[in-house]
């Protein structure tokens, strides 16, 4: 073939152009015998990079190989620039145990610390955000060290891309972000993707240094990002870089390419990076035909042999314990009892006191919210922290909880701890998809624990109307992977606050707004910690049992007050993911009959799911129907009126009498 590339040497030597022109060969070749075991049906689906290949070798070889880089499903060449063992890769796309999600994910969707690699999830955008984080934790270590994150032009269009670079920018962080500008995003052209000429002209609205480079260009690749690199390494920083190249398969091999234009195909058939640079480099006599030769068959040998490994490798063993097991990483708690020097605090105060006392116990937990800085937070639980702990453990964010709870993520992966706080639980819908697809699904995907904790002021009866009073815990404790925490009392809020940021695991921590300064506690003064799990049992009694949590504890409180003859069991769920369904069992069995109040709005929510169970296990003990209280089928309003006969605590007195006397 015609060299149609200009290669420019640059100060490389013979030696690194082979091992360049290798490590490209490599992932082709892997590629080109995938695309035939996937039409004998032995693996389920391929992503290809054939056409793509200098991009993901060229960016991994710049970079070392403790740094992290965050590749996509076409970027078979970083894993394979690594040095993964094939038969690794090969087991992993076909599901069995020696890959690397045992067996609960296929292609690319996986990582690996052993080799620096954290792998992408199918919604593209929060890859960016999880790079942030990364390069947060190396800058925080001051360790010169540079994170590069892939994308391609189609996930330039979602938001997290925004966000991510916005942040990037603003944080000064050491991340290269490579868009692979291929064309098409599935099948949609890039003119229906952005309106400006370059991707890289995006940079100018970050503040944020960009380049283009050729993307079939090895030599340029390489060259041009191990320069930034090191620069990078030097003085931390953000740079976009658009990679101009084009796919040259189907989005996945079932789509074809019908709908790129066969002229298109023609050109950049011509542009073919490793065709192009084996022309290069036999011209230069740099590759002979007998060490070609040589090269090509001691991939496919390799190839062949680790197939082979890996065809031989038995199935998966199913496991129902190993399941189930693997949704969280295992933990074992070290319970710190309270001291007996306390102090009368408000819920308030003790959740700020736990916040304080965890950023004291570890030195690696960073605090990430809008205005939790200078300002304290809206609620100030963080007032003063900046003057204690400094801007770069307690960092204002900008307005993008998407990218903050995907850089928590990043913080994690990169060993460190990290507190967000959504302003109010309401936002938590703009960070949703990073929550329930990445932090619940990270350990039982690929071993990597999500040490993360999302603080969530929460809950109506302050007239805040319907985007700031929602107690959404039951978008969550559907997810499995996720532990929700929602406390009633000060005590309990700063101990299982500790409890939740030692846990290895992502907790969502309810903290309701209208009991923040109404509810006040005597409460130990020392760092301690409670059990998560664990239910309180807040009143005892035989005639009925009353399940409920956050405000719903004090309206039960106060029912019960007002009705001193009822004698109930008054169970403070405190936690509900994990769910101690032990206490609530036994306390149903002796009494007979219970009642599960929750301030959410009524279907769907956790109480239906606690009636089912109590239905489901204890049914031969109950004496009436379980009875579920919530509040209206509606968005919480803002007038006091309305608010109030919105909400369930106006009606569970008469439906708790109404179950006594059934």
């Amino acid at each position: 073939m015609v060299n149609q590339m200009n290669f420019t040497k640059h100060k490389l030597s013979n030696k690194q152009l082979l091992k360049l022109y290798k490590a490209m060969l490599k992932p082709r070749l892997i590629e080109e015998k995938m695309l035939i075991l996937l039409r004998q049906g032995k693996i389920s689906k391929w992503f290809s990079g054939i056409g793509q290949e200098a991009i993901a070798v060229g960016v991994t070889s710049s970079l070392q190989d403790d740094e992290y880089i965050l590749p996509m499903h076409r970027n078979l060449g970083v894993f394979t620039t690594r040095n993964i063992p094939l038969y690794r890769l090969f087991s992993q796309w076909q599901g069995k145990a020696s890959g690397f999600t045992k067996g609960r994910d296929r292609s690319f969707h996986f990582g690996t610390q052993e080799f620096n690699i954290v792998g992408m999830i199918s919604h593209l955008g929060p890859q960016l955000g999880i790079a942030d984080g990364i390069a947060l934790a190396n800058k925080l270590k001051k360790q010169q060290k540079v994170c590069a994150v892939f994308t391609g032009e189609g996930g330039t269009s979602e938001g997290d891309f925004h966000e991510a670079l916005n942040v990037a920018s603003v944080w000064d962080l050491p991340v290269l972000f490579c868009v692979e500008n291929n064309g098409y995003g599935l099948s949609t052209p890039v003119a229906e993707q952005f309106k400006c000429k370059h991707i890289a002209d995006k940079g100018i609205g970050y503040g944020m240094e960009s380049h283009i480079i050729d993307g079939n260009n090895i030599v340029e690749v390489y060259t041009k990002v191990s320069e930034l690199a090191e620069s990078i390494r030097q003085k931390p920083r953000p740079v976009l870089l658009e990679f101009k190249t084009f796919r040259m398969r189907g989005h996945e091999e079932a789509s074809g390419t019908k709908y790129v234009p066969h002229e298109l195909m023609e050109k950049w058939a011509a542009k073919d990076p490793i065709e192009n640079f084996q022309a290069y480099l036999r011209a230069e006599n740099i590759l002979i035909e007998k060490e070609e030769v040589k090269i090509k068959e001691e991939i496919v040998h390799e190839i062949n042999e680790h197939l082979q490994i890996a065809f031989d490798e038995k199935p998966i063993e199913i496991d129902l314990e190993t399941e189930l097991n693997d949704v969280y990483k295992s933990y074992t708690p070290t319970i710190i009892v309270p001291s007996d020097d306390k102090k009368k605090v408000r819920l308030i105060d003790a959740i700020s006191d736990g916040l304080k006392l965890s950023m004291e116990q570890h030195k690696d937990l960073v605090i990430m919210g809008q205005d939790v800085a200078e300002y304290g937070g809206v609620f100030k639980i963080t007032d003063s922290f900046v003057k204690k702990f400094g801007k770069e453990r307690v960092r204002n964010t900008p307005i993008c909880e998407s990218a903050i709870v995907s850089a928590a993520y990043g913080l994690s992966v990169n060993g460190m701890k990290a507190v967000m706080e959504m302003q109010f639980s309401d936002f938590v819908s703009t960070g949703f998809n990073p929550i329930v697809n990445l932090l619940a699904k990270s350990h039982y995907r690929w071993n990597q624990q999500a040490d993360v904790v999302v603080r969530m002021p929460c809950g109506a009866g302050v007239g805040a109307g319907p985007f700031h009073s929602q107690t959404n815990e039951a978008w969550f404790t559907k997810t499995p992977g996720l532990k929700v925490v929602y406390p009633a009392f000060p005590v309990d809020a700063k101990g299982l606050l500790t409890s939740a940021i030692n846990d290895p695991n992502p907790v969502l921590f309810f903290e309701h707004k209208a009991l923040y300064r109404s509810v006040y506690q005597e409460v130990a003064t020392n760092y301690y910690t409670l059990p998560l799990g664990k239910a309180a049992k807040i009143k005892e009694g035989n005639t009925v049992t009353i399940i409920t949590f956050g405000a719903g504890v004090h309206w039960a409180l106060e029912t019960l007050e007002m009705n001193p003859t009822i004698s109930a069991d008054l169970i403070d769920l405190r936690t509900l993911q994990p769910l101690d369904t032990a206490t609530i069992y036994e306390s149903v069995k002796q009494t007979g009959k219970a009642i599960i109040l929750q301030e959410d709005t009524l279907f769907g929510g956790v109480a239906s799911d606690i009636s089912a169970l109590i239905t489901e296990n204890c049914f031969e003990f109950l004496d009436a129907p379980v009875k579920r209280v919530g509040s209206l089928e509606t968005p919480v309003p803002f007038d006091k009126g309305l608010e109030n006969q919105f909400l369930a605590k106006n009606r569970f007195c008469s439906d708790l009498l109404e179950l006594i006397a059934y």
